[in-house]
């Protein structure tokens, strides 16, 4: 698969997810996690385990604070609500989606790839006055930067470390990029059409 259809699926599927229904999120996250397991993608499990106080936050922030009927039998009188629980698996459901479509797209693609994907995503921007492969080059090797700092153990990867990026900017002019043009096979071109017509219809269907 082309790179660029690599990063708009993810993006398709960002904008799939926030119009989905409960049974249509559940089937979504479903078949995503079948294909990490099918995949081995042990990454997705650790940034879960990383995150899993922010998803009790969302879901006791949703559940004690949307109005509706109270969850009965509770052991304090200051119960959760029905609704909220159900909003916040929702927004659980969604968080997971994106997590794991992010994780599929990052595990799955190359550097390489990942900056080819970037530059034809950017491409258009180009007529606004934009260096797009410049700046393709300048954002990949940062975020390879930052990549090797939180893997060498030097520093902390924290807000100060990432605010001396700018510091090593002379290293990163040395350094050399190539982005290998790739033509897109007839399977992307069919898989073009395919999103663009989910995308058409999931904009039709939620104009006022």
């Amino acid at each position: 698969m082309h790179p660029f259809l690599k990063i708009s699926l993810f993006i398709l599927t960002l904008v799939l997810t926030g119009q989905a229904s409960a049974d249509q999120l559940s089937l979504m996250l479903g078949v995503l996690l079948l294909l990490i397991v099918y995949m081995k993608h042990q990454s997705y499990l650790q940034v879960l385990l990383r995150m899993r106080w922010l998803f009790v936050s969302i879901l006791l922030i949703y559940a004690f604070g949307t109005p509706g009927e109270l969850v009965s039998q509770f052991p304090i009188q200051f119960a959760p609500s029905y609704e909220g629980l159900a909003l916040g698996l929702v927004q659980l459901a969604r968080l997971l989606i994106a997590l794991a479509s992010l994780n599929l797209l990052l595990t799955a693609s190359p550097k390489e790839e990942m900056m080819l994907g970037l530059y034809c995503l950017l491409l258009p921007f180009k007529y606004l006055g934009l260096n797009v492969k410049r700046f393709t080059a300048r954002l990949m090797l940062t975020l390879h930067y930052v990549e090797e700092l939180a893997e060498s153990g030097r520093q902390g990867l924290n807000f100060e470390a990432l605010d001396n990026v700018h510091k090593f900017e002379p290293e990163l002019e040395k350094c050399t990029v190539y982005i290998q043009q790739r033509s897109f096979s007839l399977l992307d071109q069919l898989m073009l059409i395919v999103m663009a017509v989910l995308l058409t219809i999931t904009i039709y269907w939620n104009m006022p």
